[in-house]
Formats: structure tokens, C-alpha cells, sequence
């Protein structure tokens, strides 16, 4: 079953991690300072503490969106965006990598490493929206909501109409 009763909605709600938009955000968030930005690595607005106890040096995280070397997703075979399998250094999993904001650092405008996501139900699929930006669709919803509005919607809408006169 799908996670929303919207014919779409943002892939936030797949999230395995809280995202950290700013250093600030991080601090406020968690109450501890986050480590210095490491220009190194890839940008990394997540973080997943329980790595941290790992007794692999690598963790696994079945669902993460595949992007190419611009942080943009990549469609696959079916036309959709394509998820795959995410490996991490336990170090780098466990911690974030935020750039300071309002400043050039190098390395800060390189991709971001993905977000692990939860699997995605069986009436829900990854689809590409304007401009590239990747969301979940409902697939039962999606359809329809192709079909515009139903007689009742109108019967609804003209009620309504009725009752606050316009």
C-alpha cells in the first residue's frame, strides 16, 4: 500500500534519515556540532548513528537512488529512475559531511552522496517530474487522477459554489 493518498508525492517520504539542509540545522537537531566539512568527500546531508556500532567496515543500504557525477538521477532501462545498491565506510555513514553555507568551499558543490530509502510498496514507483526532480507515484492514484474530474467532483464544486455564492 502506499505510503500517501496522493497520485504523487516528494521522495522525502522514502527517507531512511532525517536530512540536514545546513550545519545549523544539524546543531539544532542533534545538540552536538557537526564534524568540519571534509572536501575530500562528497557532500553528505544524512547521517545513520547506528552505523557507527557496525561490526562490518562497510555498510549496506539496499535502496539509494543511482546519480550521475552531477547529483542528477539516471533513468533506467524502464525510463525510470533507477535505484541500486549503496556501500559506505562505517566512518562515513555514521557521521555527516555539510559544507559551511554562504561559502565556496572547494569540494561543496560536488554530488551529494544519495539518501538510503525505504523499498518502495507495490503500487508505488519512482517517475521523473519537470525539470528532472524525482518523486513517488502512486500508481493506483496516478491513474486516476489522469481522468480529471468525476461527475460527483462537479456536483461537489457547484455546492460549494452554491454556498459561498459565487
Amino acid at each position: 500500500m502506499a505510503r500517501l493518498p496522493f497520485p504523487t508525492y516528494s521522495m522525502e517520504k522514502l527517507f531512511l534519515f532525517r536530512r540536514y539542509q545546513t550545519q545549523e540545522d544539524y546543531r539544532q537537531a542533534t545538540g552536538q556540532e557537526p564534524p568540519p566539512f571534509n572536501p575530500n568527500h562528497a557532500p553528505k546531508y544524512w547521517c545513520d548513528p547506528a552505523a557507527k556500532d557496525s561490526t562490518r567496515r562497510t555498510v549496506v543500504y539496499d535502496h539509494a537512488l543511482v546519480t550521475n557525477s552531477r547529483g542528477q538521477a539516471i533513468a533506467g532501462p524502464d525510463g525510470k529512475p533507477m535505484l541500486d545498491v549503496l556501500l559506505l565506510p562505517k566512518e562515513l555513514a555514521a557521521t555527516v559531511n555539510i559544507p559551511p553555507q554562504g561559502t565556496t568551499v572547494p569540494g561543496a558543490d560536488a554530488a551529494e552522496v544519495p539518501m538510503p530509502l525505504s523499498a518502495l510498496s507495490p503500487d508505488e514507483e519512482l517517475c521523473f517530474q519537470f525539470g528532472g526532480v524525482v518523486a513517488v507515484k502512486n500508481v493506483n492514484l496516478f491513474e486516476l487522477a489522469k481522468e480529471g474530474f468525476t461527475g460527483a467532483d462537479r456536483i461537489l464544486l457547484q455546492a460549494i459554489a452554491r454556498k459561498l455564492s459565487v
